[in-house]
């Protein structure tokens, strides 16, 4: 048996066939066109038909092909109902991509998508409940109830990024104000990294200043930790302070839902434990169930960018 799954995001479109024991056998790629149009369904069943080419099997070989997007996608409906960041309202995702490519469709918003990956065939596999938080331009959430992907009644929910942690905080692209995407997405980092710098500008000797090249414009989600392993008091601060941000959102993902598991991904959980163990000491000291004999299990992610061509594909299991 061989599955299809799409990864639509608002860069590229990665296709990727999955196997029976959940690994990615032939992949294909394309740009995706901003703002998208009914141009979108020709750029996704090529690629899909080159993944299959490549994996040397034929479409019939596929029992249907998933789709993870972002926005908000109605399962049910097959519509992508809203999805700012492709200019996408009401459309018909699921319809016209089955008509091109003769197999049956199933769509689903792209951060569940990917925790269903690791809930399938990642960190969160072996879990009945789990949350995967992907931190990025925005903090993506994904919600895994007694082995079902969570979205609510209307397929909009699971947006815990957009969960207030600062009542009245920094403006989000959402609209709102002091949502936990404004305070820990790589976005966010880098933006209290530029501010530390600016409120030191005194001080361009400094390693945060030196690793930079002294330019606001080389800033990324690293900075400020590569910083603080060269013993820059400012990396240190910046990273304790983003730390504080990440640990409450976390903690009120653990409050609400208890998961087995909560993993972490997206390119920040690449600092591994450096990430990891300070959140876990700060989140222990903000969880309701604090004496409780089964605690929620923090982790970083296992498969990366993959997640989300593996939870696409695995969708009609």
């Amino acid at each position: 048996m061989y599955y299809l799954g799409i990864d639509l995001g608002g860069t590229n479109i990665a296709v990727g066939v999955v196997d029976e024991s959940y690994q990615i056998i032939a992949r294909a790629k394309r740009k995706t066109r901003i703002p998208c149009d009914e141009g979108l369904i020709d750029d996704l069943a090529a690629a899909a038909r080159e993944a299959v080419e490549n994996a040397g099997i034929s479409m019939d070989d596929v029992p249907w092909v998933g789709v993870g997007c972002p926005g908000t996608v109605n399962r049910a409906t097959g519509i992508v109902e809203y999805a700012n960041n492709l200019y996408l309202n009401n459309f018909h995702l699921r319809d016209l991509l089955q008509e091109k490519l003769g197999r049956p469709v199933i769509i689903e918003n792209d951060a569940n998508a990917a925790a269903y990956g690791e809930y399938k065939a990642g960190a969160l596999k072996g879990s009945d409940n789990a949350i995967a938080i992907t931190l990025g331009t925005g903090v993506g959430g994904g919600i895994i109830i007694h082995g079902q992907v969570y979205s609510g009644s209307n397929f909009a929910g699971g947006e815990l990024g957009h969960s207030v942690i600062v009542c009245g905080g920094a403006s989000c692209t959402c609209g709102r104000k002091g949502c936990w995407e404004a305070y820990s997405s790589a976005t966010a980092l880098i933006r209290m990294t530029r501010e530390a710098m600016a409120a030191h500008a005194d001080k361009k000797d400094t390693p945060i200043w030196e690793i930079t090249g002294g330019s606001f414009d080389t800033v990324d989600g690293r900075t400020a930790f590569d910083a603080m392993r060269k013993g820059d008091p400012l990396g240190k601060e910046v990273v304790d302070k983003y730390l504080s941000y990440l640990a409450c959102g976390v903690a009120n993902c653990i409050n609400v839902f208890q998961p087995d598991i909560l993993c972490i991904g997206g390119g920040i959980s690449n600092e591994g434990e450096n990430l990891l163990a300070p959140l876990r000491e700060l989140v222990k000291k903000e969880t309701y169930n604090t004496n409780g004999s089964k605690q929620t299990q923090i982790c970083r992610a296992q498969l990366g960018n993959d997640a989300g061509i593996i939870g696409a594909a695995l969708l009609g299991e």
